[in-house]
């Protein structure tokens, strides 16, 4: 049976976009391999689940195969079963946004948000 290290698996499934990367999020705690913390070190196999806190989202995988080199991303999730939960729904309440750069709101634009938030 064939194994690899799990830094080196998910930077080579692209998971995580260095080695280092994924290496810290296995010492930093955010990486569990059946259930158990993992080290960078922890070895992976075909059958293994892995959980992998990467940004904000916890990405829950099966091991379908195991790779050594980072290949191109067409090939590199055929050797996982993606089993992460859909994302929440968006909050019910539209939030008022403002595109990003766009500068202080004029006097226009806080009243309408004011009255939006319902403070006039």
């Amino acid at each position: 049976m064939e194994s690899t290290r799990v830094d080196r698996w998910l930077w080579a499934v692209r998971l995580t976009k260095t080695r280092p990367d994924a290496a810290a999020a296995c010492r930093g705690g955010h990486v569990r391999v059946n259930d158990r913390p993992a080290k960078p070190a922890t070895t992976v196999s075909p059958g293994d689940e892995v959980r992998a806190r990467v940004g904000d989202r916890t990405r829950i995988v099966e091991v379908v195969r195991v790779i050594h080199k980072r290949v191109g991303a067409a090939d590199a999730v055929t050797c996982f079963i993606d089993r992460t939960p859909a994302p929440p729904p968006e909050a019910v309440m539209p939030l008022a946004r403002r595109e990003r750069g766009a500068g202080r709101p004029t006097k226009r634009d806080r009243r309408m948000l004011e009255r939006f938030r319902g403070h006039g």
